[in-house]
């Protein structure tokens, strides 16, 4: 793409926003009716293709196998032992309404929740396009959440359904689900059934394309007077493969992804059917360059917003065939994943900056034994990049000619928001213009405009398609969204903007210390760590000072090359001096083997915070171990 055709391209779609998603939606979606308005903003709700009907199922199955694509390979799944399956989009199509019959044959209506507990794999992706297939609402939590976690998102929606597996696979050891889920709900009443999936009983992992054979006199066991364990494969296996997909009005709800609640009372997410078939389909398409028969892999697990958006609805929209990885990143060997993109012949591929550090750190050579020569697009996603990192990623996955797509997203937003498209010019560490249809600021606490180059809020002036539409059982914390800054959408980031209107995403404006009356960003010190030739990975934190009000610690893997000493602490601290300022420097400096993270990449910084001020960590149920 030329810049000269994006801007212009960019000034329509802001010029008349309802005009331009108004062609995407008519052009890249079927719909069952056509909508009567295109938008209403009746200040701080808003509602996108109004009287619109559809289904997120036909767009991502039925419309490809009516097209002749049938044979397709949809999705690919993999794990550590390079087990592999695949399922074409009308075997796709079988299971999804298998499925979605069973869960008919258990009472689920439309707008019943129905939350998933699942291990990465396909059947996990079944399920949620069985809901989506019926209108039942679908609320995934990761399956590494503890029991009161779970337990907390169950009561919240008041699912009706909860759907896990016996296991799921992780750095070679089967870790137990089922039990998590008996103790989450147990007396739960309006819980109505337990759906499990048995991995033992089928092929490697569960494919779930053939009938599981059930062990003779093998019943579902109660676990309540009016509570039944269902058998994934039982409640499948005579089901009808014919299900016709509910027509869903655009604004009803598709899903309810809850973020996390680590810090305070975890918030559902709403996201609804019409603007986010439209936005996940057309954002894929155009950040990653869509071609007819590109292998595509994004690494991120339905716990989370990517998972939902850029593995599953947008790929599948889009007629792709994406893959779904079970497992660690550097497991069973620090090359795992090259030798993936090598057997897989992958053309695009879309990670985390976490999980580029963890490979960074292994070291050049891994890369180089492999064939990366299939990859087309690279891609990050889920936290600010530092340009190191950055550089790294291109210079040895990318052989210093990709395109890196680094976007910066919220579950909120449903969708990419800002992004450097392919062909346009890309800036290291900086994550590039916003999106068609995205008319993005950085402003101060009034909402006026900073000037280029200095620090303030990330705002979005106007909703689009794929925007969230409330938060479940708390209206009124979405309208805080909107109402933070009067009148514009609040992303709770700190962002830069430089003379060429492209935008650093900085780190949570929350998430940031206080330092003789200067704000510091924890992501703005940890990049300048990261930065120096010694440090692999960094998390600083605040902590309480009688004379500058707080301290910055900081906590550094180090590359396999360097060892701890005094000198090297002198060095790095100069370094920060020089990349930030002297109030930026940390007044302590501890060398740690690894970080707290969540298996979705995010550094703990309130465990490490909570451990050094001796306070309780709380719930860790979500630490990769």
């Amino acid at each position: 793409m030329q810049p000269s055709e994006f801007q212009k391209t960019y000034i329509e779609s802001i010029r008349d926003p309802e005009k331009f998603w108004e062609q995407v939606a008519r052009e890249e979606i079927s719909w069952f009716k056509k909508w009567n308005n295109v938008f209403e903003w009746d200040y701080p709700n808003y509602k996108w293709f109004l009287g619109g009907k559809l289904n997120i199922t036909f767009n991502c199955l039925d419309r490809h196998i009516a097209a002749g694509n049938g044979d397709k390979v949809a999705l690919v799944y993999l794990n550590e032992k390079y087990e592999r399956i695949t399922i074409t989009y009308q075997q796709l199509l079988s299971q999804v309404n298998k499925f979605a019959n069973g869960l008919k044959s258990l009472g689920v209506k439309k707008g019943d929740k129905v939350v998933l507990y699942m291990p990465l794999v396909i059947e996990q992706a079944v399920a949620m396009l069985a809901c989506a297939r019926i209108g039942a609402v679908h609320s995934v939590v990761f399956a590494g959440f503890s029991a009161n976690a779970l337990r907390e998102r169950i009561e919240d929606c008041q699912a009706k359904i909860v759907i896990t597996a016996n296991w799921t696979l992780r750095r070679g050891e089967k870790k137990d689900l089922k039990s998590t889920v008996d103790e989450a709900v147990k007396g739960l009443e309006f819980v109505e059934k337990v759906i499990v999936l048995n991995r033992d009983e089928v092929f490697g992992v569960g494919a779930g394309l053939q009938p599981a054979q059930i062990r003779e006199g093998r019943r579902p066991s109660p676990t309540s007077a009016k509570q039944l364990i269902v058998d994934y494969h039982q409640l499948i296996n005579n089901q009808s493969d014919i299900c016709e997909p509910e027509q869903m009005d655009s604004e009803d709800i598709l899903f309810v992804l809850y973020t996390s609640g680590s810090t305070g009372k975890p918030k559902g997410i709403v996201h609804t059917v019409g603007g986010y078939s439209v936005y996940t389909h057309y954002t894929t398409k155009k950040v990653f360059d869509i071609q007819e028969n590109d292998i595509y892999w994004c690494t991120a697990d339905f716990g989370w917003i990517t998972g939902h958006s850029y593995v599953l609805y947008g790929p599948l929209s889009n007629g792709l065939t994406s893959l779904m990885v079970e497992g660690a990143p550097d497991y069973p060997t620090p090359d795992h994943w090259y030798k993936i993109i090598e057997q897989e012949k992958v053309n695009i591929f879309y990670t985390s900056p976490t999980a580029l550090r963890m490979l960074r750190k292994y070291g050049d050579e891994f890369p180089k034994k492999h064939n990366l020569s299939s990859l087309r697009i690279l891609g990050t996603v889920g936290e600010p990049i530092n340009p190191e990192v950055w550089l790294w990623y291109q210079k040895n996955i990318g052989h210093d000619e990709l395109p890196i797509e680094d976007t910066w997203w919220q579950t909120e937003t449903g969708g990419h928001m800002i992004v450097t498209l392919p062909g346009l010019n890309q800036k290291p560490g900086k994550a590039g213009k916003p999106f068609y249809g995205i008319e993005a600021d950085v402003v101060d606490e009034k909402g006026q405009a900073v000037p280029v180059n200095e620090k303030g809020f990330l705002i979005i002036k106007k909703p689009w398609p794929g925007a969230l539409r409330d938060c479940l059982n708390n209206h009124e914390r979405f309208e805080k969204y909107w109402t933070e800054i009067n009148g514009v959408y609040f992303t709770g980031d700190f962002a830069i903007k430089d003379q060429d209107g492209d935008i650093q995403v900085l780190g949570r404006s929350d998430d940031v210390m206080n330092i003789s009356g200067h704000r510091i960003g924890s992501a703005e010190v940890e990049n300048a760590l990261v930065s120096h030739p010694a440090v692999s990975e960094s998390a600083v934190i605040g902590k309480p000072d009688e004379i500058k009000g707080e301290r910055i610690k900081a906590f550094v893997v180090l590359k396999p090359e360097f060892l701890p000493s005094d000198n090297l602490i002198k060095d790095i601290k100069s370094h920060i001096k020089r990349e930030i300022a002297s109030m930026a420097v940390p007044d302590e400096i501890e060398f740690v083997p690894s970080l707290p993270k969540t298996r979705s990449g995010k550094i703990m910084r309130r465990v490490l915070k909570a451990k050094e001020l001796g306070q309780d960590v709380g719930d860790l149920s979500v630490l990769d171990k």
